[in-house]
């Protein structure tokens, strides 16, 4: 590598920047389509969601719970206009059950969006493993050529070969039924 490369790569500006740059740019425009397509209902849930998230909410919360609760314990020598606290109490589990909606409706839509994000890791994991793959398998062709003694190990001979998710995911829930199994028979 020369003095240039050597600045360039740590300045971040290097030619592998170029790809870095263009992928997180791919995904804040990926990013930014998904925020215009979300409908108008999705959108007010997440405003909803986000401000019921927030200490400002947590604050009214408090200031208007706070007065309420002196008003009517009559502090203030007011004529108190809910003395037993039930409206009060209707009032939040009224707000209670619409919040938690809101909050369903906006995990729901975040739920979809990992889904998809967890695909496009799993397609690109399995591309990459198919390239490694490749990779290993020119390495120890040329290895072989060249009689090194490394590539003939059994593990590479491991390597080199493709891995079957459907087999990989086959064994995982095997294992999982197994710890399960062992789980109930210690019960």
């Amino acid at each position: 590598m020369n003095d240039t490369n050597h600045k360039e790569a740590a300045s971040g500006t290097g030619p592998e920047m170029g790809i870095v740059v263009r992928n997180i740019n791919a995904l804040l425009e990926r990013s930014l389509e998904e925020e215009r397509q979300k409908t108008w209902k999705d959108k007010i849930a997440d405003t909803i969601t986000g401000f019921t998230g927030s200490m400002q909410f947590v604050y009214i919360h408090l200031i208007m719970f706070t007065i309420w609760i002196i008003w009517n314990l009559e502090w203030l020598g007011l004529k108190p206009f809910d003395p037993s606290f039930v409206v009060l109490a209707m009032f939040a589990s009224v707000e209670a059950i619409f919040l938690s909606t809101f909050v369903l409706i906006s995990q729901n839509r975040m739920n979809a969006q990992a889904d998809k994000r967890a695909d496009l890791n799993l397609q690109v994991n399995l591309l990459a493993e198919h390239e490694i793959t490749r990779l290993i398998q020119l390495v120890t062709a040329m290895a072989k050529k060249m009689d090194i003694a490394e590539a003939n190990d059994a593990e590479i001979d491991f390597l080199a070969k493709d891995v079957q998710p459907e087999k990989v995911l086959d064994t995982m829930e095997s294992h999982n039924r197994k710890m399960q199994d062992k789980k109930e028979s210690e019960k």
